[in-house]
């Protein structure tokens, strides 16, 4: 096992692989920026070193000062978390080079995944559902075109190599397809630092839904069941949950089984979770893997009863997974709220200090946070203040223990989301189960 970790982000995913670590006696560095030097992480972190300016380029994306860090520590093991680095072939390449062991997949399985284009190829080799589209990345509007003709409108554009909503664009016909192409490899180019774009089908109202995978270096990999990521604005996601109403048994089944062999034509070791799109036949279709830990990680802890983190810190240290698929159990329903310094109605940002700060607890209840009353949401990051996670015996008892959780919660100094998970949880499509990746349109 490990002795030391280097925690290379920040915020609530940094305290809780903190947490992870104590529970597993290893002891942690956290790495910070100038805005984050009375942060809870640096705080809680046997040993900090700062790395950089304010802006993530010269800090939290900057790799000779995090490995530059590892080395004057003497962590033999750096856990990326989620966002900055935490899906960069070269970072784990890096790391590996400087005998810093990276806290994730193989550099080859994470530019596998990388660039989408790519991971839908290799999906068609392993025999997993893809939606129609193009081969690789598309390299003019006419080429675009071309597909599109081939697969039937509408389509989808989407940058090669990211996701987040960012370079991405429906078409519902040819006389936006040029516009269209063009905005979404600016958008590529600026947000990736590559512009290559590819097409695929759309679908207009499918449910979002992943299934979480863990591999060891021993060949084993099994899947967590599947998590509702349907509750998105402009494919961010808002409201997670755990299981999902559109999936029985028998198709949780089917997925897991197709998401276990995805992971498995990559060699995959560590936490990785595998996108599909679902539509109203049942049929599925990949989208993407994420290489990483995931921001909605707790909805599946919640109803397994796994501790995902931990998982990730043995088998990255050579561990077996020490459990089996048929021990893997869901039970009951979880729900997570991500609680955003944000203008609930037009989700423009609200960086600024926090003045008052209470989280509800309770049964059932649990809260990722590395907010407190007076400190600073800064500009230069992810707006995410807070996860609140609950855990209900049904879904009808998690609504209702979210409801009770976020009536609760006090954050005062700037604008969060909590109306609007308000008003989801009102809905009565949400509360029936009967909703889309399209949703949110219906609040715009």
């Amino acid at each position: 096992m490990f002795k030391k970790v280097l925690i290379a982000n920040r915020g609530e995913i940094a305290l809780r692989v903190i947490s992870a670590c104590r529970e597993l006696g290893i002891k942690t560095v956290a790495v910070y920026s100038e805005a984050d030097a009375h942060s809870l992480h640096v705080r809680f972190a046997d040993e900090e070193v700062c790395i950089g300016p304010p802006r993530s380029a010269e800090s939290y994306l900057n790799i000779p000062s995090i490995i530059s860090a590892a080395e004057i520590t003497g962590a033999d093991a750096i856990h990326p978390g989620y966002g900055f680095l935490a899906e960069s072939a070269y970072f784990a390449e890096v790391s590996e080079a400087c005998r810093v062991r990276f806290i994730g997949p193989s550099p080859r399985a994470i530019r596998l995944m990388g660039d989408k284009s790519l991971a839908r190829a290799t999906m068609r080799k392993a025999k997993v559902p893809v939606l129609a589209g193009s081969e690789g990345a598309v390299e003019s509007p006419d080429k675009a075109l071309s597909v599109a003709h081939e697969i039937g409108f509408p389509v989808m554009l989407k940058a090669a190599a990211g996701g987040g909503g960012r370079g991405m664009r429906v078409v519902e016909n040819e006389a936006g397809l040029g516009k269209a192409f063009l905005a979404a490899q600016r958008e590529a180019e600026a947000a990736f630092g590559s512009g290559d774009v590819y097409i695929e089908k759309y679908l207009p109202n499918p449910r979002h839904i992943e299934i979480q995978v863990m591999g060891d270096s021993k060949g084993t990999i099994v899947f967590h069941g599947e998590r509702e990521c349907s509750i998105q604005r402009r494919h961010q996601k808002l409201l997670e949950e755990a299981p999902s109403t559109a999936v029985s048994e028998r198709l949780r089944e089917r997925m897991g089984r197709v998401a276990v062999q995805a992971a498995q034509s990559v060699g995959y070791v560590g936490a990785g979770t595998v996108e599909f799109l679902l539509d109203e036949n049942e049929r599925f279709y990949f989208m993407e893997m994420n290489t990483r830990i995931q921001v909605e990680h707790p909805v599946t802890e919640m109803v397994t009863g796994a501790d995902l983190v931990k998982d990730q810190i043995r088998v990255a240290a050579g561990e077996p997974l020490g459990y089996r698929q048929r021990d893997i159990v869901v039970r009951g329903a979880a729900i997570e709220c991500r609680i955003n310094a944000e203008d609930p109605v037009t989700f423009a940002p609200s960086p600024g200090k926090i003045h008052a700060f209470h989280v509800p607890g309770g049964p059932g209840v649990r809260v990722d946070t590395a907010a407190h009353a007076e400190c600073m949401v800064q500009p230069y990051y992810d707006s995410l203040i807070a996860k609140l996670i609950v855990h209900g015996r049904d879904r009808k008892e998690a609504i209702a223990r979210m409801k009770r959780a976020l009536s609760l919660t006090v954050i005062e100094g700037v604008k969060t989301t909590i109306p609007l998970h308000r008003r989801i949880l009102d809905d009565p499509d949400f509360r029936a189960g009967r909703y889309s990746t399209r949703f949110l349109e219906r609040f715009a």
